[in-house]
């Protein structure tokens, strides 16, 4: 009895809720508001970089032809905060093209940018990469890619105002390596805007892409069977 008493007890414990249709529809109230609160809330705006100042650049870098909309987006809120429908009125076209941008847009906003992308020092579009020497003992010399404002030397900042950028490398002894770094003269490397820099690439499309590929392939075997016979006769 006392094992039935517990089995009861439990069953009203885990009982869903929707028994009652007062708590029900309680909670299905509470869900509506739940999602409208949260489909009400702004989009976040991120704030602009030293080497992402305005629309222009940051369409310019994340490529695909997007540069050419630019003047569809008066300013750096209307880019962060049109929404897929609105980007359609203003011709954005094709819809891969949105969902492109939609999909940089949110990784701007986390803060997961391309190759420059974390820069502190950048002027017109440039920046200035040098190298770093860290000497730890007589006998290692660690070093490191670092960025600085344009025409300064390593030695006129303090180490804690150097910027230590992503993607780069020392080669060698004053060779500085990575994605679109430009060697300069008396050493170190520059970096420069340049369309398409964060671009995803698309995939070569084989055969008409997945949804006509099986298609494509069957007429090619049927064609290369009657070409066979007809090579025999």
């Amino acid at each position: 009895m006392k094992s039935l008493r517990i089995q009861s007890a439990l069953g009203l414990l885990f009982r869903p809720c929707t028994a009652n249709p007062i708590i029900a529809s309680s909670l299905k109230a509470q869900t509506r508001w739940a999602h409208s609160n949260k489909s009400t809330q702004p989009p976040t705006i991120p704030a602009t970089t030293p080497f992402v100042p305005d629309v222009e650049t940051f369409l310019t870098l994340i490529g695909r032809d997007l540069k050419q909309h630019a003047s569809k987006f008066p300013t750096w809120d209307a880019l962060f905060t049109l929404t897929t429908d609105q980007l359609r009125e203003l011709g954005l076209e094709p819809p891969r093209s949105r969902k492109y941008l939609l999909r940089w847009r949110q990784r701007f906003r986390e803060g997961r940018f391309g190759i420059g992308g974390d820069l502190k020092y950048v002027e017109n579009g440039a920046a200035s990469l040098k190298v770093l020497e860290t000497e730890k003992n007589p006998i290692l010399t660690l070093r490191h890619v670092v960025n600085l404002p344009a025409g300064k030397r390593v030695e006129d900042l303090p180490r804690e105002e150097l910027a230590r950028p992503r993607g780069f490398k020392v080669k060698g002894v004053r060779t500085i390596v990575g994605p679109y770094a430009l060697p300069t003269e008396g050493g170190g490397a520059t970096i420069k805007v340049t369309e398409g820099m964060w671009e995803d690439k698309r995939g070569h499309k084989v055969d008409g892409g997945e949804r006509r590929q099986a298609e494509v392939r069957f007429k090619r075997r049927v064609a290369e069977r009657k070409a066979l016979r007809e090579k025999q006769h």
